[in-house]
């Protein structure tokens, strides 16, 4: 239960039965009213601004408001004290009763507890990764991939329907630089006795752009499959075969790593088969009957002119029409489409699937293209979709503080595989979210891997394997049947009386709440953030224990206590459970 939402509901019967009583107007808008944690927690429990927003409306003092609303709401159940503050905030605090019926509630519905139904069922895009199809993942591609399907996941507890999409740049420039760089790796492989020389003289006069080592198995695999076949052609006779052969080997070495990341994607869609449907046409015609296009001369760019530039008509989107700071070209000045106008139909073609909501991640060298994606998309769904993008910053990768160098397998960057062969899967997951996507992460290997509380993901995943160690000893004193979770939502509650104690309970019931709000602001870095604040509230309470043999989890000659704390340590458990799979990391019950 979302206790937030649950007392705003009560402040809206509250407000409808004084509208009967006519003591307030029967029209009132109680959309605005909110209830949350006061930003003191001194001040209570939970705060609301009930009185402020409907006060106006009303025809009534705020304070005179709030005072009618407090007296109601003392007589709801759960309410202890309610305070009248300032200019008409109402702070609440809630009774301890209120507070054990919550961990009674978490035990019951296992790591089920926060899901939601805030969604309804809406479907929703996520589209994330989608790199080239020109070599390895890089580590951004992987933040990028944690992000979008952390979001994914965070989406579907919170009762979205989520389609995980891969969209595959397969007909663009540079699918054929790659095809090229494979052509030559093929010559090279065929060797000098068959292709004497032509390796060394293609090389010379096309350059390759890729050149890592990872395109030498593909090389290989095309003289296994077409032999010699293909020395000698003009590249209109091979470009089609090979560029075919190196996207499929591509996709297939980016699939391995998604796996080897824990990624599952429902859709794979393709930009040349879109193209080849002829995708692109219609929806530029669509856009032209609705006059969005027009041939046009833009204004030379701010700041120094690139070389190439010249004033010259272009078929242009009217993009100002939805927001966008300046129209945009849709044809190059070979006449072949842009990227833009390919991806303006991609979306088009993700809202007629069904999408009203579209959540695209990004890497933040695609800033200055949102606005007008966004202006797309709003014009071809004439207002009836929304494009959110998450741009995820860059990853700097260091060791010890230093930064590391780039990789002999990708000739470039650092791969994303040799990456989690170092660290493994949950800690390169878990760190990727420590920060918002939209600021630049430090990612230091001897950081994320030692056993301390500096180690975010360490330090949850211990409190967990804590709470497993916990529950095992209280199995061994009293038995395994005594700590089923039927056992602990049925044991005195009302013993767990320390503060502490009491503020874990606190912190778990804001679970259902943080879950849609993350859900709602498409921010899946605050399950992160909440995991390490409850595993920190959990970590207090053992130290405290240590120090004081009163506040021990067990306590062998007080039964009934030791099983009002297990079920304290289990409820933790499970929410902690609940966070790591919604971020797609292992809930270990044993550190090694």
């Amino acid at each position: 239960m979302n206790l937030y939402r649950f007392l705003q509901a009560s402040i809206c019967e509250i407000c409808a039965d004084l509208a009967a009583d006519g003591l307030l107007p029967a029209d009132l808008d109680l959309g605005r009213i909110t209830v949350e944690p006061p930003r003191d927690p001194s001040h209570g429990d939970v705060a609301t601004n009930a009185a402020l927003v409907l006060a106006g409306p009303a025809g009534r003092k705020p304070r005179m408001l709030a005072t009618m609303l407090a007296e109601r709401l003392l007589a709801t159940d759960g309410v202890a004290t309610v305070e009248v503050a300032g200019p008409g905030f109402i702070n609440l605090r809630l009774t301890a009763a209120f507070w054990y019926a919550r961990l009674a509630e978490i035990l019951h519905a296992g790591v089920a507890y926060g899901d939601s139904t805030l969604g309804g069922g809406e479907p929703v895009n996520v589209e994330h990764v989608s790199a080239n199809p020109t070599g390895p993942l890089h580590v951004g591609h992987g933040r990028g991939a944690v992000v979008g399907d952390a979001l994914g996941a965070l989406l579907e507890k919170a009762g979205f329907a989520v389609t995980r999409e891969y969209y595959v740049n397969d007909a663009g420039a540079q699918v054929d630089k790659l095809a090229r760089a494979v052509y030559w790796r093929y010559l090279c492989a065929l060797g000098e006795s068959i292709a004497d020389g032509v390796a060394e003289r293609y090389a010379a006069q096309s350059p390759p752009e890729y050149g890592g080592d990872y395109l030498i198995a593909v090389g290989e695999s095309l003289v296994a499959s077409h032999g010699d076949s293909l020395v000698g052609l003009d590249e209109g006779n091979w470009l089609a075969t090979v560029r075919e052969a190196a996207v499929a080997a591509m996709m297939a070495l980016i699939a391995e790593d998604l796996k080897a990341l824990g990624m599952v994607f429902d859709v794979i869609s393709s930009e040349r088969a879109l193209v080849e449907d002829g995708a692109v046409e219609m929806t530029l015609s669509r856009l032209q009957e609705r006059d969005l296009i027009y041939t046009g001369v833009l204004e030379p760019p701010k700041g120094k002119l690139p070389d190439d530039w010249e004033p010259r008509p272009q078929t242009l989107f009217r993009s100002t029409a939805f927001g966008d700071d300046v129209d945009r070209p849709l044809r190059k000045s070979d006449g072949s489409w842009t990227y833009f106008a390919s991806d303006i139909a991609y979306h088009l073609d993700k809202h007629r699937r069904g999408f009203r909501v579209l959540i695209d991640v990004w890497g933040a060298d695609h800033g200055g293209y949102v606005k007008r994606m966004q202006s797309a998309v709003r014009a071809i769904s004439e207002g009836r979709a929304e494009l959110d993008v998450k741009l995820c910053q860059m990853v700097n990768l260091l060791d010890a503080g230093q930064p590391i160098k780039m990789s002999k397998r990708a000739g470039t960057f650092i791969t994303l595989r040799e990456v989690l062969d170092r660290v493994g899967r949950d800690v390169f997951r878990f760190i990727m979210l420590t920060r918002r996507n939209d600021a630049p992460l430090d990612f230091d290997f001897e950081k994320v891997t030692e056993q301390s509380r500096e180690n975010p993901v360490f330090y949850v995943q211990y409190a967990h394997a804590r709470c497993h160690s916990v529950i095992r000893h209280a199995e061994g004193e009293f038995g395994a049947e005594a700590v089923t979770d039927a056992a602990l939502a049925a044991a005195d509650l009302a013993l767990l009386t320390d503060p502490a104690e009491l503020d874990l309970i606190k912190a778990m019931a804001a679970w259902p709440r943080l879950v849609e709000g993350a859900a709602e602001a498409h921010e899946p870095h605050r399950i992160a953030f909440y995991l390490q604040d409850l595993a920190g509230l959990f970590h207090l309470l053992w130290t405290k224990g240590k120090d004081d043999a009163q506040l021990r989890f067990v306590t062998i000659a007080d039964r009934p206590l030791t099983l009002a704390r297990m079920a304290l340590v289990r409820a933790i458990q499970t929410v902690l459970a609940s966070g790591l799979k919604v971020i797609g990391v292992e809930a270990v019950e044993e550190l090694r």
